[in-house]
């Protein structure tokens, strides 16, 4: 069994991995697959470090975990990337059923479902694994088959994201302990969210 963990990674954070090792923990699942995003479509507007640099932070936060593993197949094709393509994409190259692969999200972007492109088509492909996220809404939308697709899974709370991280950089402030060490000193030397 397989986790998916998608994201913009601008930066990869302690949020993130300590969301992954929850689920994987939880579900006893044999690997987790960091992909970070290409080309989200939903977040174009948004400047972003360049693709290499997020692969590379991400490849460095999960150095050190035997049960993390770097997939690039968002940043390898062409985009827009959806995540019902990606998931697709990963189970036909590792031959994976669909019921043991794990898509994991957290409640705030289960609450979004509705709105991803072709979220039916999603949870066919995969099971949802999802974290409940502080102040976000924890009621499963309206999707036919998505409860019998649906595993919540416990997580520390933690209230981070990488636009909190980006602007505490911009300001010289401190992001010790907000990403892993090999992660800041990369932002660091090069200059990223300055």
């Amino acid at each position: 069994m397989i986790g998916i963990l998608g994201g913009t990674f601008d930066p990869i954070h302690v949020g993130h991995l300590l969301i992954a090792e929850a689920v994987r923990d939880a579900l006893q699942l044999e690997r987790v697959l960091f992909v970070p995003a290409g080309d989200p479509p939903h977040k174009r507007a948004q400047k972003k470090a360049g693709a290499q640099h997020r692969r590379q932070m991400v490849a460095c936060a999960i150095a050190d975990h035997p049960q993390f593993e770097l997939c690039t197949v968002d940043l390898d094709r062409p985009g827009p990337h959806y995540s019902v393509d990606t998931v697709a994409y990963i189970r036909r190259r590792t031959g994976l059923p669909a019921d043991t692969t794990y898509f994991i999200i957290g409640s705030d972007s289960l609450a979004d479902l509705p709105s991803w492109h072709n979220p039916a088509e999603l949870i066919r492909q995969c099971r949802l694994a999802v974290v409940h996220r502080p102040g976000s809404a924890v009621t499963a939308p309206n999707i036919p088959g998505l409860p019998e697709r649906l595993t919540w899974v416990e997580a520390p709370k933690i209230d981070l994201s990488a636009s909190y991280i980006r602007a505490r950089v911009r300001a010289g402030r401190s992001i010790r302990y907000l990403v892993p060490d090999s992660v800041r000193r990369y932002i660091a030397r090069h200059g990223l969210y300055g």
